[in-house]
């Protein structure tokens, strides 16, 4: 059997040139998420099928992570201290633009789910998915696939196709802070004040206060109309 010729210098500088995913290996793998526990059961489920390379827990640390490490895929949570997964793309995009990321989240809110996908995520899955799923999704994105949650696959089509008006949800979510944006998601989805106040470990006078600023800025009058704008827009 013949062995392979090895690569002259000029084929050398062109792989170290190429992005991460053209290793033949275990793929490559950075997370990111700011639960140091959460990043410890990833690694435990998906460990012996990819390698892990690096990891961290905010934007800054993200970054250098990945421009470090270069891996195949960043499998990044969408909600980070620092400005959030959106946030990382834009910086290493700037440098590093063929960089592949899978966004892993428990929110399947439209504003995280589209934000992401806008910057250039090659896909969104939720925390729900299974280890073997997840292996399987991180692989895709490596190969070039974008990969999606079944039940974000639809949304996210319409959302592309004009039939969810973005534009026009960003605009009014551009209003609301972090925090309101989460007291309207819970509100939303039939939780009592008090139930939003645990939920959020904020007290309930503090609910009642994001509550009113979410209808003044959107310009609703009620729970009720308020809770029937999140549905229009699939925010729940």
């Amino acid at each position: 059997m013949s062995t392979p010729a090895s690569p002259g210098p000029s084929a050398a500088a062109d792989s170290a040139a190429a992005p991460a995913p053209a290793s033949t290996g275990p793929y490559r793998v950075v997370v990111v998420d700011d639960h140091a526990m959460f990043r410890t059961g990833v690694k435990a489920e998906i460990g012996q099928a990819v390698r892990v390379v690096g990891e961290a827990a905010d934007v800054d640390s993200a970054v250098a992570a990945v421009t470090a490490n270069r891996p195949d895929v960043v499998l990044m949570d969408v909600h980070l201290p620092g400005g959030g997964g959106v946030e990382v793309l834009r910086r290493v995009h700037a440098t590093m633009p063929d960089q592949r990321f899978l966004a892993l989240s428990v929110s399947d809110a439209a504003e995280d789910v589209i934000g992401v996908i806008r910057a250039g995520a090659r896909g969104y899955v939720t925390k729900s998915i299974n280890g073997a799923e997840l292996v399987d999704a991180i692989r895709r994105v490596a190969e070039g696939d974008a990969v999606f949650s079944p039940r974000l696959a639809g949304f996210v089509l319409d959302a592309f196709s004009g039939a969810i008006d973005v534009a026009a949800v960003d605009e009014d979510l551009d209003r609301l802070s972090q925090r309101e944006r989460e007291v309207l998601r819970l509100i939303a989805r039939g939780y009592a004040y008090k139930e939003v106040a645990r939920e959020l470990f904020i007290s309930i006078k503090t609910v009642e206060t994001h509550v009113s600023s979410v209808l003044r800025k959107l310009q609703l009058s009620n729970r009720h109309q308020l809770t029937r704008w999140a549905t229009d827009r699939r925010l729940v």
